[in-house]
């Protein structure tokens, strides 16, 4: 049996990890959660799965019959005092960060479907991971798509990487519409069930220039090697081109329990029970360059990328806060990027940076975006 911690349990990516854990009762066993502030799905939850411990890092509660840990320390505790074989990373936001490199020095694989922590500390948490033999698999429909792409090769002969994207939910929407975009047009995603922080970020575009920055730690490539490709449809859900001019895509339907169930089985298959796409009823695949005028962000990302060192923690803060702002409706959608650029336009960097130098990014850069939406209010 195989035993899985599954973070973030109660958040889209979680429950559908759970979702596929419960197709194989004599494979996996669920033996930690956790959650934010969800209790009531994590106390479902843990009767259903029956874990040795939670963690809640939210506002501290009590569940009776379950060793309870509270807060992002407790998280780190429970992960060091459980023994795991397999992290489903599923926390949002950078707040899983710390999280992973402890279980990095705990487990021997990593199903990951955070970006920021890679986008943060991908040199850290690559490098770590390759000391202690871990298994990075990750569980982004892209990512995976790579990943499985170059898996007989490992990456050799690589040539470049096109990083599909369906173009959010205002793809087809006037950028002259922008100032007036509500939370709720933001979050209504046409390809995907997501929660509201990435939703958003599919919205402004950022999450692909995210997944940019992530794709470059964990494929070992040059960022500018990495080319986002709007592709409405999302059914090719990434491509990789060798240097012979050979190409690879990997498709599917658009459900997360595939490459969710992919980094929990790999290296094996096992049947998901999820219907492919019926090609005889598809009647396009359009493919669209990217536009960086009216998505900023996607620039501002490969920017940050380039720059390396701690600018990609610097701008995936800032996206944090000003993503934030908006979600609670202090802030325009417009106004995301703007507040982005004057913080890393403010901002001096450190070019190899540990772990204190890129935390210390992190909490500067959210104090100086909270000043700048405040001046521009």
């Amino acid at each position: 049996m195989e035993r899985i911690a599954v973070l973030g349990s109660t958040g889209s990516i979680g429950t559908s990890c759970l979702d596929v854990i419960a197709r194989f009762p004599g494979r996996f066993k669920v033996c930690a959660l956790s959650a934010n502030t969800n209790i009531k799905l994590l106390k479902y939850q843990a009767e259903k799965f029956k874990p040795e411990a939670v963690c809640i890092t939210g506002p501290s509660q009590r569940m009776h019959g379950y060793k309870v840990y509270d807060g992002s320390d407790g998280l780190c505790g429970m992960i060091k005092d459980v023994k795991i074989d397999t992290v489903l990373m599923g926390i949002v936001g950078s707040s899983a960060l710390l999280p992973l490199l402890t279980a990095l020095e705990r487990v021997k694989k990593i199903a990951l479907a955070n970006k920021e922590a890679l986008v943060m500390a991908g040199g850290i948490i690559m490098d770590k991971a390759s000391k202690n033999n871990v298994t990075v698999v990750p569980v982004d429909s892209e990512h995976s798509a790579i990943f499985q792409c170059i898996r007989k090769n490992g990456g050799k002969d690589l040539k470049k990487i096109l990083l599909t994207g369906s173009g959010g939910p205002l793809l087809n929407v006037d950028s002259s519409r922008f100032k007036r975009i509500t939370v709720k047009e933001a979050v209504n995603h046409p390809k995907w069930k997501m929660g509201k922080k990435i939703s958003v970020d599919s919205a402004t575009m950022m999450n692909k220039g995210l997944e940019v920055i992530e794709a470059r730690w964990l494929f070992n490539m040059n960022i500018n090697d990495i080319e986002i490709l709007i592709h409405p449809e999302a059914v090719i859900h990434s491509m990789v081109e060798f240097r012979d001019g050979a190409m690879l895509a990997q498709l599917g339907a658009c459900d997360m329990r595939i490459p969710i169930q992919y980094a929990l089985t790999y290296p094996d298959r096992l049947n998901s029970g999820i219907n492919s796409p019926d090609f005889s009823k598809i009647k396009n695949l359009r493919f669209y360059n990217p536009d960086f005028k009216k998505f900023p962000c996607m620039g501002l990302a490969y920017e940050a990328g380039k720059k390396a060192g701690t600018w990609p923690s610097v701008l995936n803060a800032s996206n944090e806060e000003a993503v934030r702002e908006f979600i609670e409706g202090r802030m325009r959608f417009i106004d995301i990027p703007k507040i982005i650029e004057k913080t890393l336009a403010c901002y001096r960097g450190v070019k190899d940076p540990d772990i204190k130098d890129i935390l210390e990014a992190d909490k500067w850069a959210r104090i100086k975006t909270k000043e700048i939406i405040k001046c521009c209010h």
